[in-house]
């Protein structure tokens, strides 16, 4: 296999001829691409992101109110922008306004919560909920009053930034 790397590095063009006059089946061709991706020290790896391998931080008080876990998840390398990490929100806890540049998306896994865009009706979400807000689409998201909620969070940097913070939450805003 190893050979096969080299060769295939020296000369990728003789190997997409020979594909193309079928000297090589799909199964055979399988094998050859794992090979040149393991050997040759490209970016097609598989990683694995051990749960509980990053360390979990606190939700800044300047942008949330309440007990807030943030446990990332993952964050692909470039040319991927795309960012993920849990957020676990304790009773009555909530982040501040924001926007994110792309969107973003949310996948209620635990608990009850509730989320509101600006001018909107505050809407509860639940386990298996999928909630997505569009880019530039000022909101806030968070746990419901009497009950924590955890959600996975998925967004996507625009010149290195996911979010745009704003102004915190009221509690007349959150309890409307």
């Amino acid at each position: 296999m190893r050979k096969f790397a080299e060769y295939y590095n020296h000369s990728r063009q003789s190997f997409y001829r020979l594909v193309l006059q079928g000297i090589y089946n799909d199964h055979q061709i399988e094998n050859m691409t794992f090979c040149f991706c393991k050997y040759s020290g490209g970016i097609e790896k598989m990683d694995i992101k051990r749960s509980g391998s990053q360390p979990s931080g606190k939700g800044p008080a300047e942008y949330f109110t309440g007990t807030v876990r943030i446990d990332p998840q993952f964050e692909a390398p470039a040319p991927a922008r795309v960012v993920g990490a849990s957020v676990t929100f304790e009773p009555g806890a909530r982040t501040a306004w924001h926007t994110h540049p792309l969107g973003q998306t949310l996948i209620v896994t635990a608990g009850y919560g509730r989320a509101q865009r600006w001018d909107g009706p505050i809407e509860e979400i639940r386990p298996g909920d999928v909630i997505w807000f569009s880019p530039g689409e000022k909101h806030w998201h968070g746990a419901a009053a009497t009950t924590a909620m955890t959600h996975i969070a998925i967004q996507e940097k625009l010149d290195g930034k996911t979010v745009d913070w704003m102004e915190k939450v009221s509690d007349e805003q959150y309890q409307a």
